[in-house]
């Protein structure tokens, strides 16, 4: 089971030169994709207007043509990165791993360009942009992470070691400590919740289905919800960034219920759960026994 001390937090400032890819202006990048999407979303209002498909994304999915915009305008950030001199390897959930330079390096950018489809083609407020910039293959490898909450116009970023903010300030995994007050939980199918509420019968208060990975992992980073869990197993781009916000802002986070030792490859499944602290975030790992189980990997 991962856990990580709270540290102090200065403001979210660009990550320092000297550091190959991850000295990019990562931070720049992701706020300018931030401006650009909410610009495409004005451009598209309406159910209708969000309703178009356009087959099937790398991570299995069908794909909402709004989907592949927001992929587009990320994309062409990490062009104009990868035009200042930097090599790096996209993982997206719609194109699926895009190398940027013959020479990548170890540099992996984990991509969830909207997180919270549904939400965005139903007009409900609560979507985000999720990126993650590793330095392995590992989730334990992440080195920044962003989510940008759509609804609430809220941003949340983290670099590894340095700690977690919101809109710039620090920002803590602190509740009001009355235990399982309020808990998240993800891919709130009905056949796939109800064995994880019977689970946890008796020992949450309220469950919310907020219905984007990435803003439950950051609720739980601000304390908004004393833990968070999945009942469908998850791909990376769903969880990097959200899961390196929730562990620098001092909660716990396990995948496939124990630490962080799972590969970003977008063809692997495993679930999450994160808890403001260990006990909390035994008592929804073992509610998430339940649930049901990641698919075998192909091949």
């Amino acid at each position: 089971m991962a856990a990580m001390s709270r540290r102090q937090t200065p403001q979210a400032q660009p990550t320092p030169a000297g550091r190959g890819a991850l000295g990019a202006d990562w931070l720049g990048a992701f706020r300018r994709m931030v401006t650009a999407q909410r610009e495409l979303f004005d451009a598209n209002p309406g159910i209708a207007a969000r309703t178009a498909y356009e087959g099937i994304g790398e991570g299995g999915d069908r794909t909402l043509a709004i989907d592949r915009r927001c992929e587009d305008i990320v994309f062409a950030e990490l062009e104009r990165l990868h035009a200042e001199g930097h090599g790096f390897i996209a993982i997206s959930e719609e194109r699926g791993e895009v190398p940027f330079g013959e020479d990548a390096g170890n540099t992996l950018v984990i991509v969830d360009p909207l997180d919270g489809s549904l939400n965005a083609r139903r007009m409900l407020p609560s979507h985000s942009l999720s990126i993650a910039v590793a330095s392995g293959p590992t989730m334990a490898d992440v080195e920044l992470g962003f989510v940008h909450d759509f609804g609430s116009s809220e941003e949340y970023f983290a670099r590894r070691g340095a700690g977690a903010t919101l809109d710039d300030r620090e920002l803590r995994a602190e509740g009001p400590g009355y235990g399982l007050e309020v808990v998240g939980i993800e891919s709130a199918k009905p056949e796939r919740t109800i064995p994880l509420l019977r689970a946890l019968a008796g020992k949450a208060y309220r469950m919310r289905a907020v219905g984007s990975i990435a803003i439950s992992l950051a609720y739980v980073a601000g304390g908004r919800f004393d833990a968070m869990l999945t009942g469908r197993a998850c791909r990376s781009v769903d969880a990097a960034a959200g899961q390196l916000i929730a562990r620098e802002a001092g909660a716990e986070v396990a995948f496939a219920g124990s630490g962080l030792d799972v590969g970003l490859d977008l063809d692997l499944r495993y679930h999450v759960a994160a808890a403001l602290d260990g006990e909390l975030l035994a008592t929804v790992l073992e509610a998430q026994e339940n649930a049901e189980p990641p698919p075998e990997p192909e091949g």
